[in-house]
This record gives C-alpha cells, sequence and structure tokens, in this order.
C-alpha cells in the first residue's frame, strides 16, 4: 500500500506540480485547500506525512499546525512547511510551531523527494 501525504495548498498550480511529484514516487497525495479542511482530513484519513502551506488564507499554516499538535490521533505525524518566506528566522518559526521539516518555495524536485522520503523512511 503507498504511502499517503496529505497536502494543504490554497494554491491549485502548487498542489498539480507536489502531485505530479509524488505520484512519480509512487506515493498517494490527498488534497486540502485550506487550514480547517487540512485537520478534519488529517483526523479521517491520518495520512504518512503532512506537507503545509505556510501562507493559507485564513487561518495560516503555522496556526493549522499548532491545532493538529493539539489532536492526540495525528500530533505525532511530520508536517513539512512549504514557504515562500525565505527571511531569516522564518524556518526556526516554522520548527517552533510544530513542523518537521521546511521547504522554500518554489519548491526544487529533489529538495522535496530528499525530505519526504527521509520522513516517510523515519516514520
Amino acid at each position: 500500500m503507498a504511502h499517503r501525504i496529505l497536502y494543504v495548498e490554497d494554491n491549485f498550480e502548487n498542489r498539480l506540480f507536489v502531485r505530479r511529484v509524488l505520484e512519480s514516487m509512487g506515493l498517494e497525495m490527498i488534497e486540502a485547500e485550506d487550514g480547517l479542511a487540512g485537520i478534519e482530513i488529517a483526523q479521517a484519513e491520518n495520512p504518512d506525512l503532512i506537507l503545509m502551506d505556510v501562507g493559507l488564507p485564513g487561518m495560516d499554516g503555522l496556526e493549522t499546525t499548532a491545532k493538529l499538535r493539539d489532536i492526540p490521533v495525528v500530533n505525532r505525524i511530520p508536517i513539512i512547511a512549504l514557504t515562500a518566506n525565505a527571511m531569516k528566522g522564518d524556518r526556526e518559526r516554522c520548527l517552533a510551531a510544530g513542523c518537521d521539516g521546511y521547504l522554500q518555495k518554489p519548491i526544487g524536485v529533489n529538495d522535496l523527494r530528499e525530505q519526504v522520503s527521509r520522513f516517510l523512511a523515519s516514520n
């Protein structure tokens, strides 16, 4: 059975790109377009890994991550933050909010593959 990855992202093109990369790795991708849907889907589907856009409208990705960390059935799922923010301290803010990994946008195919593979291997 393929590993299932939840990608919480409001941008369709980003979801399409990541889906292509993950499917080329033999993985299944589940999508959520906002933080609330991401929380609901994570609880219902119990994915192996969550990719979290930080710049979500409404409840942003860091707040969504913090809420996921407070839910016992999903709080151990690794979360990788994906963000266009490349300012000093952004990586640390993501990790402090409960993310396990961090990728800058635009996402590099090899960087995405490496991080996803690493977290799935340790899970």
